[in-house]
């Protein structure tokens, strides 16, 4: 996809896999790894690498969701699963989306080869990037992310899967009311039950895909 298609002010659902479905997110740590990179890398002014950032104690991790300065990207939602991740954000400076997830797919690489001893690439293709085009599918999008892990099984309530944005969604008032005002649910009660009320299908249909391709 051309950079010139990510301009400011639109709204993408970004995701990718890891070669080969390798769990490179399964351990915990190395999912909090990437959400920091994820937020590191989210600055128009960063002057090292994230390792050497840490290295040097000049990071301190922030919530993905939470507003800050010199952003390219508000995050609208998010999920890190054991082998891949989802990404739902707004365009808020054009023509800089394909650098960012270069920086953070590359940082994470790096670590992750270091930490393992290997060297290869370690994600399956170059990022996906599909844009959401009206506000009723931004909201189900970010829905359909936030039960990615019950749809696996991994879990049984998508909030007590730790690598993702939909506890925040449903424990922070201020998400939905001051943060994240581009879906058209404001209420932590009526979100839940939003989701809540999809658990069931979406598991199902992730079901049937699987025994069609079986």
């Amino acid at each position: 996809m051309r950079e010139k298609q990510f301009v400011e002010g639109e709204y993408f659902h970004i995701f990718n896999k890891s070669i080969a479905g390798f769990g490179i997110f399964k351990d915990p740590v190395n999912a909090t790894r990437f959400v920091n990179v994820l937020d590191y890398y989210n600055n128009l002014i960063v002057v090292e690498s994230f390792s050497k950032a840490v290295r040097s104690k000049l990071f301190i991790p922030q919530n993905l969701l939470y507003p800050k300065e010199n952003r390219l990207l508000k995050f609208i939602s998010y999920c890190v699963m054991p082998d891949h991740y989802h990404l739902v954000v707004k365009i808020l400076k054009s023509h800089l989306l394909s650098k960012y997830i270069n920086d953070i797919e590359n940082s994470y690489t790096h670590y992750f080869n270091l930490k393992f001893d290997r060297i290869g690439p370690l994600w399956q293709t170059s990022f996906k990037a599909l844009r959401i085009i009206s506000n009723e599918q931004l909201l189900h999008v970010t829905r359909y992310v936030h039960l990615n892990p019950t749809s696996s099984n991994l879990v049984d309530k998508p909030e007590e899967w730790d690598h993702s944005s939909y506890r925040d969604f449903i424990t922070d008032e201020r998400i939905l009311n001051n943060y994240i005002t581009d879906i058209s649910i404001n209420s932590i009660k009526h979100y839940k039950k939003f989701v809540d009320d999809q658990k069931d299908y979406q598991r199902k249909l992730k079901l049937i895909r699987k025994l069609m391709l079986d």
